[in-house]
């Protein structure tokens, strides 16, 4: 069985926050604001993967109303969606996502994203796409206001 999974997900940009972005650093006067870390690509590929496997999204099993989470890094949080998936019966097949930010440019750390990414999950890096746009200077993320990311992902039953 294959199931697949669309996630979504949106900070705003604040001023003296580290900016992580698929579990990287990356140097940038704004970081994102957040309960967690605020890590748009990996809640949005959360949400893609836990949709997929019909388990909700990292609201209900990571809830900003819980003080355990406040400041928590979001690859922690992917760590435990992992061992869901698995209790589940699923194992990811591919995600692919893309993140919408006028800057900072991306692209020089998107294979260190997909590395960290693949590691979490126990997967390979080849089963991770990582792209990036801007929105040329239109909406929230032109102004360098926010940045958002979509995630979809495939997942295969282990089960059946």
């Amino acid at each position: 069985m294959i199931r697949t999974g669309f996630g979504y997900d949106v900070h705003p940009l604040t001023e003296g926050t580290p900016l992580i972005l698929g579990g990287v650093h990356v140097p940038w006067p704004k970081g994102l604001s957040s309960y967690s870390d605020g890590d748009v690509l990996l809640h949005a590929i959360m949400d893609a993967l836990l949709g997929a496997a019909g388990l909700g999204d990292i609201g209900t099993h990571f809830p900003d109303t819980d003080p355990m989470y406040r400041g928590h890094s979001s690859l922690l949080l992917l760590s435990e969606v992992k061992f869901k998936l698995q209790q589940a019966g699923f194992e990811v097949n591919n995600i692919d996502c893309t993140v919408v930010a006028q800057n900072p440019k991306i692209m020089p750390y998107v294979s260190e994203m997909r590395e960290i990414i693949s590691r979490t999950l126990g997967i390979t890096p080849d089963l991770i796409n990582v792209k990036a746009t801007t929105t040329e200077h239109m909406g929230f993320t032109g102004r360098e206001e926010g940045i958002a990311c979509y995630a979809i992902c495939t997942l295969v039953s282990n089960t059946r």
